[in-house]
């Protein structure tokens, strides 16, 4: 097949339009040759592979026939699937005026494939605005030779190998959606599929609308404000990289307990004669189990009955637990008879 573009990106051949994008950008800032001065003539091979590679696979056209006929198709006389009638062998061809022809495939220079991408012709004209850095037609590396003894020959360090060069590509702001959980689903953990639409660009820069589920993995133990992040899931706009879409735990109100960080509390209505003579707790927690918890102590007004690791997961060892905490609201009687007071007051 000759060169294998999908392994150039590191991409697998079911590799979508965004896969190919996250590839390219991070592998042409890493083997852009104006951040390897020490080693220019690998450095300018492989930006050359990678924009082709980029420059293949993100063409629908061109992929197909790269995928049906590899790289010898592309450069050689094999025209593009289902391009016109068959000729001798079994050979499809485009049809003009004079007869058939072939598809023949060209690579584009790979800095102007660099500068559509990021959105400026020379890496250097937008961090550093007019201080000499010379037109789109100066080429990329002479930057490197003007103020490599200003800035060193890291001059891309503070971007990252798998980022864009924030000076040529804005980013959308996060995108902001809560996610109600009940008390149950925070103490076992569970599963949502959320599914959302959104806009994606295709290789023309034309954008339609897709949808997709986004499957999120709620851990056990999760709080209220816990924030799961899909990166640069919003829609696809030329020249900026698409928004974050971030779910925000929130936690619905429950029945009977409620949550003080690891703990779980739940209030208890007795009588004042339960709370002086002894009173047992019946709880199903909320994976199911059933506690019986006997209480012998006289119970007061601000009496707090502390059952130990019965309380919510800790997410970082869902091995451990916060604490169960009972309380109690105690009814007091409104009136008392004679004979009653007489027994209170011989306790």
């Amino acid at each position: 097949m000759g060169v294998d573009y999908y392994k150039i990106l590191k991409v697998d051949k079911s590799a979508k339009d965004e896969d190919l994008k996250k590839a390219y950008r991070k592998l042409a800032m890493k083997w852009h040759p104006d951040k390897n001065p020490n080693n220019m003539k690998e450095a300018e091979s492989k930006f050359k592979e990678i924009s082709e590679a980029y420059e293949v696979l993100s063409d629908p056209q061109k992929r197909a026939i790269y995928d049906q006929y590899g790289e010898e198709g592309l450069k050689g006389q094999v025209p593009p699937p289902d391009a016109g009638p068959r000729g001798p062998g079994g050979a499809t061809y485009f049809q003009t005026g004079d007869g058939p022809t072939v598809f023949r495939f060209n690579p584009r220079n790979a800095n102007d494939i660099f500068a559509e991408f990021f959105g400026f012709s020379s890496p250097f004209s937008s961090p550093f605005g007019g201080m000499g850095m010379g037109g789109s037609g100066s080429g990329m590396r002479s930057g490197t030779r003007s103020f490599g003894g200003m800035f060193g020959d890291d001059m891309f360090s503070s971007f990252g190998e798998g980022r864009p060069m924030s000076q040529g590509l804005r980013k959308a702001p996060p995108i902001e959606s809560t996610l109600p959980c009940s008390l149950e689903e925070l103490y076992k953990g569970t599963t949502k599929k959320m599914k959302i639409s959104r806009e994606i660009a295709d290789a023309s820069g034309m954008t339609l609308p897709v949808e997709e589920i986004l499957t999120i993995e709620i851990k056990p133990g999760w709080k209220k404000g816990t924030k799961i992040t899909f990166p640069e899931k919003g829609n696809e706009q030329p020249n900026v990289i698409p928004a974050d879409l971030v779910f925000i735990i929130d936690e619905k109100p429950h029945s009977i307990f409620t949550r003080d960080g690891n703990d779980l509390v739940v209030t208890q209505k007795i009588t004042l004669a339960e709370a002086l003579t002894g009173y047992t707790v019946h709880l199903t927690t909320l994976d199911g189990r059933s506690l019986t918890i006997p209480i012998n102590n006289v119970i007061h007004p601000d009496y707090e009955e502390v059952v130990p690791k019965e309380g919510m997961p800790i997410p970082k060892d869902p091995s451990k637990r916060g604490n169960l905490r009972i309380k109690f609201n105690i009814k007091f009687p409104t009136r008392l008879t004679a004979e009653q007071k007489s027994c209170i007051k011989k306790l």
